[in-house]
């Protein structure tokens, strides 16, 4: 790593304000029954009549052993979207700043983006899906602060290079954020373990794929505690409301992540075996998620017909390097069997 410097990169507005402090932020011990006359609740118990704990101390305990990380390089926000969004605003100045994102990729970094008055430069990924190192190092100059890692990636399924990656952290003086929102369904490890060793590395994962609380909107955000630091000055003071923490929280505790996750991979690894089958598919590509991408003939014709039978996939026809291609999530064995046996029909 060279020369980073975290004070380098955050806005000087951020730097110099004061965040809010809400009633819960000021009074925090709960340990005693309290008479709480502080934050202008409705007094009457009905379960959600008091705020949620804005730092969602529970939940971020459970993550903070399951994962072997301090809880102070933690950050929960509504859904990933939020914590991304909060990485623009912290460390990006509008009309003045650009980031460096690797199409075909999630598209919510360029909308974002563009909420933000930050300019996206955009560096396609090889014909594997790589990224494509030189030409990023190409577009980097002083005001690039945020360089946007999906792996495994969305809409293509699989990971990046452990080299390419390495080699950007090293060289880069910005932030580097690898989106592992589905690193459950990868062989591959998370890169949490080495996230100690790299001061500009950030991590996002979620709740919503392999853990099945899509419907709950948590995102998770992993990085430095100078990092967090930063991001909690701006977040919204109670982002994570108690329904969705007190469930979060349950369901993690249930553990049925492993039982579920087994699966889904096996019945991925039926999907591909059944698509090979199938004449107008014209490849299939690996994947390291809970989808596969695949390339037929007509992209939307078959996506048309799949519609007429009942069954929604994704057309993904409209991103860079994905002509004629459709996303299929893998679903349950009963619809796997169904999307399949009407597939063979086409």
């Amino acid at each position: 790593m060279n020369n980073f410097n975290i004070n380098n990169l955050i806005r000087e507005n951020i730097k110099n304000m004061q965040s809010y402090s809400s009633a819960r932020d000021e009074f925090k011990d709960f340990t005693h029954n309290m008479v709480y006359l502080d934050a202008n609740e409705n007094p009457f118990s009905n379960g959600i009549n008091r705020y949620p704990d804005p730092q969602q101390k529970k939940l971020k305990g459970f993550l903070s052993q399951q994962n072997k990380i301090n809880e102070n390089q933690i950050l929960l926000g509504n859904g990933s979207d939020e914590v991304l969004d909060l990485l623009f605003r912290a460390f990006c100045e509008p009309n003045k700043d650009n980031v460096i994102t690797l199409p075909p990729t999630y598209g919510m970094y360029g909308v974002l983006a563009n909420i933000n008055a930050i300019e996206n430069k955009e560096v396609l990924l090889s014909k594997n899906f790589q990224p494509n190192i030189d030409e990023i190092v190409k577009n980097v100059n002083e005001n690039t602060k945020i360089i946007f890692l999906c792996s495994p990636n969305n809409p293509t399924g699989n990971s990046f290079d452990d080299q390419a990656i390495l080699s950007l952290l090293k060289k880069f003086n910005g932030l580097i954020v690898i989106d592992e929102a589905y690193i459950d369904f990868s062989k591959n490890d998370s890169w949490l373990q080495v996230i100690d060793d790299y001061p500009n590395l950030v991590i996002t994962q979620t709740l919503s794929k392999a853990y099945a609380m899509a419907g709950l909107r948590v995102g998770i955000l992993y990085a430095s505690t100078e990092i967090i630091s930063v991001l909690n000055k701006i977040k919204p003071p109670y982002n994570i409301n108690n329904l969705s923490q007190e469930s979060a929280l349950k369901k993690l505790e249930q553990n049925t992540l492993n039982f579920q996750i087994k699966k889904i991979i096996n019945e991925r690894k039926k999907m591909f075996e059944s698509l090979v089958s199938i004449p107008f598919v014209e490849k299939t590509y690996p994947s390291d998620a809970n989808f596969i991408l695949i390339k037929v003939d007509d992209a939307n014709k078959r996506y048309n017909q799949l519609i007429e039978n009942g069954i929604v996939i994704r057309n993904r026809s409209n991103q860079a390097l994905c002509e004629n291609c459709l996303r299929i999530t893998i679903g349950t064995k009963e619809e796997n069997e169904k999307l399949i046996t009407v597939l063979k029909l086409l």
